[in-house]
């Protein structure tokens, strides 16, 4: 058993001081100080946060790996360095590569899914698909040679594993594709990647698409009289992702999308293989791009994803709005636990609930990282 103390805990619904949050491999609750039984382990806080630990539903490597590479090297270094960032668990997301390569990453991070319940990493809770069935009039960074045409069987044989299927849904002309996959698996269908207008993009929410991709990147924007895939995001009760760099959106933008969305906003990073290390070339899914500052651009320009670390994504979120700490946090935790159906068990301090717990200083710097109430990461002092 252990008590975390002198630390300022984040709750879904507001931040609580001064008293005692007891875990053991499960949250056992909020207590005063004075109360905390003999014999538990005591860690101080320094007068940090106390904090869930974060969740990424869109990520696609970090440390010079790829999860296209399709290795369990790179699923373990991906899974270790996240813990530096209070990334408690993530989806490993793969891109539009050849299906093969897709299948083999998909099958990789499988095979390895039981695992790292317990490993010196970041937990999988699944895989997100982003693509092969895209539109290539919004491909971004993905490779054209490999797009597809949505196909519900893919998603049928793989349903135990993928979490979230990135798909443009004007592709699936009418819809059959989304409405198996929503009828036959509990796989998250999201319209991503897309060139749908608004009426088409409504209509795909009906027929079953329950996310979206990347908020305003990779879908037609907002126009007065043309509304595009972003209007239909905001207007609808689906969740909805958004890189928090600060250069995929302007922070501009923030104020009103949480306005709209609330518990539905999903913080993500979409970090690349640059992630966590100094700028330079690197590859995603064997197509070359150059991380510089918080830009990650293939060699013609084109913008790719980031090298965000989510716990400074929550803060950027936090310093360019006037929402609270705790629902910026419920952003990057509770919300995408929720869209991927894990909020039950994951995503808040809450009785019961699994201790996955990082401790933060005034800042949000990641100090110590829990899963399951066991250490797994502490920032050198």
């Amino acid at each position: 058993m252990k008590a975390f103390v002198n630390g300022k805990i984040i709750l879904k619904d507001r931040i609580v001081g001064g008293k005692a949050l007891l875990v053991s491999d499960k949250i056992e609750g909020i207590i005063d100080a004075a109360k905390i039984p003999v014999g538990v382990e005591i860690i101080d806080c320094g007068g940090g946060y106390v904090s869930p630990g974060l969740i990424d539903i869109h990520i696609h490597g970090y440390l010079g790996k790829d999860v296209c590479d399709g290795t369990e090297e790179s699923i373990r270094t991906i899974a270790g360095g996240l813990l530096a960032n209070g990334v408690t668990g993530f989806l490993p997301t793969t891109m539009t590569v050849a299906m093969e390569t897709i299948k083999k990453a998909i099958e990789t991070c499988a095979s390895l899914k039981e695992e790292s319940r317990t490993w010196q990493g970041s937990q999988i809770f699944g895989v997100h698909a982003e693509g092969p069935f895209i539109n290539v009039k919004k491909k971004g960074a993905q490779n054209p040679d490999y797009i597809l045409k949505p196909d519900a069987k893919f998603v049928k044989k793989y349903m135990d594993i993928i979490k979230i299927i990135t798909l443009a849904p004007e592709t699936d002309e009418d819809f059959s594709q989304i409405r198996e996959i929503r009828r036959d698996t509990e796989v998250v269908v999201s319209m991503g990647h897309t060139d749908a207008d608004y009426d088409t993009a409504m209509a795909s929410v009906e027929a079953g698409v329950r996310h979206a991709t990347h908020l305003f990147n990779a879908m037609t924007g907002p126009n007065s009289r043309a509304p595009g895939v972003v209007t239909a995001a905001l207007n609808s009760d689906i969740t909805t992702e958004l890189i928090v760099d600060t250069f995929h959106v302007n922070p501009a933008n923030y104020r009103y999308v949480y306005a709209m969305k609330g518990r539905n906003l999903c913080f993500i990073t979409d970090c690349l293989p640059a992630g966590g290390l100094p700028e330079g070339e690197y590859t995603l899914g064997g197509t070359k791009f150059i991380s510089k500052g918080i830009e990650c651009r293939l060699v013609d320009g084109t913008i790719a994803g980031s090298v965000l670390r989510l716990n400074r994504g929550v803060m950027n979120f936090y310093n360019n709005t006037n929402v609270p700490l705790h629902e910026c946090v419920n952003c990057a935790s509770l919300n995408p636990a929720r869209a991927i159906g894990l909020d039950k068990t994951k995503g808040s301090i809450e009785t019961g609930k699994d201790a996955d717990i990082i401790v933060t200083d005034c800042d949000f710097n990641v100090l110590k990282t829990y899963i399951g109430g066991e250490l797994k990461y502490e920032a050198a002092r």
